[in-house]
C-alpha cells in the first residue's frame, strides 16, 4: 500500500470515527421515542413500540416500495425508526485485525469495503459488530453489507411520515446485539457517510488556508524585514552624518556657523574700526550694514580726505561716495555719503587700525 493510500485509510478512519461519534451525541440528546420495525418472512413487519395507542397499527405491508397500514403517521412522525431487515439481505464477512485498531474499524471497512465486498464504498452500507479481543493481541468483528439501493428503498418509504431519524438493522448469527448498517436524518440526510465527507472537505480546506496563511505570513514577514533593515540603514547613516558634523566636518552645522563667524562682519567691530579711522572733526549720523557693504552719513569739515583714511584700515575697502557731498548754511560741515566694503576679519588688533 502506498504512503498516499495509507495516509487516506487514515483520514477515512478518523472522519468515519468522528462523524459516528457526532451523530450518537445528536441522538442522546435529541432522545426521540423508537418505533422499530421488525421484517417477518412475507415481507411485512411487525410493528413494536412503547406508544399506547388503541388505533396504532401492529403490522405493516411493504409492497412496491411503499408502507401498507392506517394511520402510519401517527406512529412515525418525529419518531426514531429503526428497520431491523432479515439476514439473508446481507453479505457476512468477518475480519481480523489488531488491537490498537479497535477505535478505527469502520474507518478501515469503509476505506476497503471494496475488496471485502462485491461493491464499492458508494455503492454499499455495512455495519460491524462490537469487536472480540481474539487470541494475541487482535481483536475479530462481524461485517453485515448490503448496497445502498437495498437500505434506501425501505428508508424512503418511512421518510414520507417525517421521522426524526431512520436506520437499517439486522440480526447476526451468535450475536446478541444487532448491527446498525445505514442511519439517515428526516431533517438533514445525516448519516455518517456523508458526515465524513463533509469532515474530509472542512480538514482539506483548513490545509489549504493554512498553507496559504504560512506563504502571507512569509511573504509579508520578509517585505516587513526588508523594509526594516531599510529603516536600520537611514538610521545608521543619519546617526554617521550627526557624528560627523560633531567632529566638526566642512559640511557640518558647526562648521557652516564657524564659517559664517568669519565670513560676516561684526557690527560692532565695525564701529569700532569706524571711531578709530575717522577725525575728530567728523561725526556719524546714518550708518547701514547689509552682509560686507556699509553704508555711512554724517558731518565733516574735510570730506574728500576720509576716502583715503577709510582705506588705510584692513577692515575696508573700495571706499566711494555714492551721493554728493554737500553743505547748508546750518551745517557746521560738509554733509557726506560714503559706501565701502567690509572686510570680515573679526577680531581686534590693539592699537593697529
Amino acid at each position: 500500500m502506498s504512503l498516499v493510500s495509507t495516509f487516506g485509510a487514515i483520514l477515512s478512519a478518523w472522519t468515519g470515527s468522528v462523524a459516528g461519534a457526532i451523530i450518537g451525541c445528536i441522538n442522546r440528546i435529541v432522545s426521540p421515542r423508537v418505533v422499530r420495525l421488525v421484517e417477518a418472512d412475507d415481507g411485512g413487519f411487525a410493528v413494536e413500540t412503547t406508544a399506547k395507542a388503541d388505533n396504532l397499527p401492529s403490522r405493516i405491508a411493504f409492497a412496491d416500495g411503499a408502507l401498507e397500514a392506517p394511520n402510519l403517521a401517527p406512529l412515525f412522525r418525529g419518531k426514531r425508526v429503526e428497520i431491523v431487515l432479515q439476514p439473508k439481505r446481507f453479505l457476512f464477512r468477518p475480519l481480523e485485525l489488531p488491537a490498537r485498531a479497535a477505535d478505527f474499524v469502520d474507518g478501515i471497512v469503509r476505506a476497503q469495503i471494496d475488496r471485502l465486498t462485491p461493491w464499492t464504498a458508494a455503492e454499499a452500507v455495512f455495519g460491524c459488530t462490537a469487536p472480540v479481543a481474539g487470541n494475541g493481541d487482535t481483536i475479530s468483528t462481524m461485517i453485515a453489507a448490503t448496497t445502498r439501493k437495498v437500505a434506501t428503498g425501505y428508508t424512503q418509504a418511512v421518510a414520507v411520515f417525517h421521522p426524526s431519524a431512520v436506520a437499517v438493522c439486522t440480526d447476526v448469527e451468535g450475536r446478541a446485539d444487532r448491527v446498525k448498517v445505514f442511519e439517515q436524518s428526516a431533517r438533514g440526510h445525516l448519516d455518517a457517510v456523508r458526515l465524513g465527507r463533509a469532515l474530509q472537505l472542512v480538514l482539506g480546506a483548513a490545509a489549504v488556508i493554512a498553507v496559504l496563511s504560512t506563504a502571507v505570513s512569509t511573504y509579508v514577514g520578509s517585505s516587513l524585514g526588508a523594509q526594516e533593515e531599510e529603516v536600520a540603514r537611514q538610521i545608521s547613516a543619519r546617526r554617521a552624518a550627526i557624528r560627523a558634523g560633531g567632529e566638526g566636518g566642512d559640511r557640518s552645522p558647526l562648521a557652516a556657523l564657524e564659517r559664517r563667524k568669519y565670513e560676516t562682519p561684526a557690527s560692532v567691530i565695525v564701529l569700532e574700526m569706524l571711531s578709530r579711522v575717522l577725525p575728530d572733526h567728523t561725526y556719524v549720523t546714518e550708518l547701514h550694514l547689509a552682509g560686507n557693504k556699509l553704508q555711512i552719513s554724517g558731518i565733516t569739515s574735510d570730506a574728500p580726505s576720509l576716502i583715503p583714511l577709510i582705506e588705510q584700515s584692513r577692515h575696508f575697502t573700495r571706499a566711494t561716495f555714492y551721493a554728493p557731498t554737500t553743505r547748508a548754511p546750518s551745517d557746521p560741515g560738509e554733509r557726506f555719503h560714503i559706501e565701502t566694503r567690509v572686510e570680515p576679519k573679526n577680531t581686534l588688533s590693539a592699537g593697529t587700525p
